[in-house]
Order: C-alpha cells, then sequence, then structure tokens
C-alpha cells in the first residue's frame, strides 16, 4: 500500500512538472528536468537530511521510470489535459497529499520525533513544487497567500492523532492524505487563504 502510494504521487508532481514546464514553452529536455525535479526534489532534499543516501531515486530506478512515464503520457495526451482546466491543480493537490505522508513515514522509519516527522512531510511534499515554480520563474506557490504547506502540517497532525487510536497503517494511509487532499480542494474552492504581510 505504502509502496503503491509512492509510485502514485510520484507520477503525478511528475505530471504537474510538465503541464507546468509546458505552459512556458520549454523544450523537450527542458519540460523532463521540471517533471524529475518536481517530482524528487522534495523527497531528495528530505532523504539527504535525514542521512539517507544514495537517495531514494538513486536506489530504485522504478522511479525514474515512473517519472519518465509521467512526461510522456502528459505529453502525448497534453491537448485533452489542456481542455481541463483544473488538471494541473489536481495532480498537483494529490501529490501534495502522498508525499506528506511519505514524508512522514521517513521520519518514523529513524525515529524522530512528531514534529521534526510532520516538518519532513511538509519538506517533501512542497520543495518540489518550489524548485518547479524557482525554476519556471514563479513566486513558490508556498510562499503565496494559497494555503499550501499549512495544510500538510494539518495532515500530520491527523496521521499521527489517527495513530494513537489505535486505526490500521492502512486506513491511515488512505485518510492522511484523503483529508489533504479535500482540505486542500475547500480551500480553492472557498478562496481561504493567510493573510499576506506588508511593510506598511
Amino acid at each position: 500500500m505504502f509502496y503503491l502510494l509512492d509510485i502514485l504521487g510520484t507520477m503525478a508532481f511528475a505530471i504537474s512538472g510538465v503541464l507546468t514546464a509546458m505552459n512556458k514553452k520549454m523544450d523537450p529536455f527542458g519540460v523532463f528536468v521540471i517533471a524529475f525535479v518536481t517530482a524528487v526534489g522534495g523527497g531528495t532534499l528530505r532523504d539527504t537530511l535525514i542521512g539517507r543516501t544514495p537517495v531514494g531515486w538513486m536506489r530504485d530506478l522504478n522511479y525514474v521510470y515512473i517519472i519518465t512515464a509521467g512526461f510522456f503520457l502528459a505529453v502525448i495526451f497534453r491537448k485533452k489535459l489542456d481542455r481541463l482546466r483544473t488538471s494541473l491543480f489536481l495532480f498537483d493537490t494529490i501529490g501534495l497529499g502522498v508525499f506528506t505522508l511519505i514524508g512522514l513515514e521517513k521520519g518514523l522509519e529513524v525515529n524522530l520525533h512528531p514534529v521534526i516527522c510532520i516538518a519532513l512531510g511538509t519538506m517533501t511534499a512542497c520543495f518540489g513544487g518550489v524548485i518547479r515554480d524557482i525554476l519556471c520563474n514563479e513566486i513558490p506557490v508556498i510562499f503565496r497567500k494559497q494555503i499550501y504547506a499549512t495544510i500538510c502540517i494539518l495532515g500530520g497532525a491527523v496521521f499521527f492523532t489517527l495513530l494513537q487510536f489505535n486505526i490500521p497503517e492502512n486506513l491511515v494511509y488512505l485518510l492522511t492524505p484523503a483529508v489533504i487532499i479535500v482540505v486542500r480542494l475547500l480551500a480553492v474552492y472557498y478562496k481561504w487563504s493567510l493573510p499576506s504581510l506588508e511593510r506598511k
């Protein structure tokens, strides 16, 4: 279950990266690079911080294959995806939910405090998108008014709360990303946002 969710998140973020790069009219190599860093950027930083080297995608080529498959699928079906205005948002949201869970689990594997696990989950979910947006010359979503990283923190709190009630792990693995995805959809639909800070 956990590995399948990891693969799903990798595919979702790779497609998100492809769609963003194509909106910037990059060449195929540029699009692939953006897809790659979006999919594994957060996980690479997480693994480096916890001393898990070589990082995950270097030890399991399935991630490279999945990203490549996501690249070709998004390119081949780009016209259909372009007709769906919410496609980029949906893939990004799915990746957000799944990658938060992955970061939480990696923190638990090395016996870190729940607060640090939540930080790792947020980093895993958000920093691939940060790198993507910077390379695409955009202000990263995490730094804008949209509720983004905050939802990952909420998901982490839900994850550890569910564990306290001895709920089966597979169910926790499903409920945690589901909560993040649903809250993210509601936040965008109802235009929830954090207040922006200004000097004046």
